[in-house]
């Protein structure tokens, strides 16, 4: 299992970070692309999110939680204008779907590279990765949740939320900043809009 989870790819010194850098630059590219050029995008209150990104104090770990509405949501709702998809240490960690992210070698390695941790849905707030999201808080980084769970198409505010954030929040040694965004329009072709 372990193996198959590549720890060592998602290290920041795996081959001098330069896949990392890579994988960033294109992935960040992508979102770009789809937020910027083949859609609409409108963003309130980004200005809160790049302030925490960039200048919260030296060890204090940022969670930030949204709604669910598609696959693409991670990386696509950091492509908006002035964000800087490109920066692989600025970029966040988040929480993704074992089953779906994690399923072969190819996979594992390309959302490793691009800082995701695999979590095991129904497998409880104990799990081995919920800890090793712990140590990147510990760490004073951004690790993005999707705490309903799933992808939910429906045009709501966040709903019902799972425990595992909560735990993360209460056994963070630093108190992280926590930062609600709740976007719109991503189930349909022409999306965006993420209001924080």
């Amino acid at each position: 299992m372990g193996r198959r989870h590549m720890e060592w790819a998602g290290r920041m010194d795996h081959m001098w970070g330069i896949p990392r850098k890579m994988m960033f630059m294109a992935v960040g590219a992508f979102a770009k692309t789809v937020a910027n050029l083949l859609n609409t995008t409108s963003v309130r209150n980004a200005d809160t999110l790049l302030r925490l990104v960039r200048y919260r104090p030296t060890g204090v770990p940022l969670i930030t939680v949204s709604n669910h509405m598609s696959t693409l949501d991670d990386p696509v709702m950091w492509g908006f204008k002035g964000f800087p998809t490109s920066d692989a240490t600025l970029g966040r960690w988040v929480l993704a779907a074992e089953d779906i992210c994690f399923k072969n070698a190819v996979l594992s390695y390309f959302f490793r590279l691009g800082k995701c941790i695999p979590i095991t849905r129904g497998a409880g707030i104990h799990q081995k990765y919920m800890d090793e999201a712990l140590e990147h808080l510990r760490n004073g980084e951004w690790l993005h949740t999707f705490p309903e769970g799933k992808v939910t198409q429906e045009d709501v505010p966040i709903r019902r939320l799972k425990w595992g954030t909560s735990s993360l929040i209460v056994r963070s040694p630093v108190t992280p900043i926590v930062l609600p965004i709740v976007h719109r329009g991503f189930q349909e072709e022409a999306c965006c809009s993420l209001v924080q």
